[in-house]
């Protein structure tokens, strides 16, 4: 069982991903920093969130290749 994410989330990293994905990488600390870059969040629970999930799906991505 994981953690459900929300739709928030998933959306606003969807579209970072599509946009920067070159910019992302394995590490939590430096797609903290660009998610702070990319977008407007205020809130910092919702930034670290949606830079977990990017640095999940980049590990993940890695792994499928």
């Amino acid at each position: 069982m994981g953690r459900i994410k929300l739709q928030l989330t998933k959306r606003t990293t969807r579209k970072l991903m599509a946009e920067h994905k070159e910019d992302f990488k394995e590490d939590f600390e430096e797609n903290k920093k660009k998610v702070n870059e990319f977008t407007t969040v205020s809130n910092k629970k919702i930034r670290n969130t949606i830079a977990g999930y990017i640095t999940k799906l980049m590990k993940k991505h890695k792994a499928e290749e």
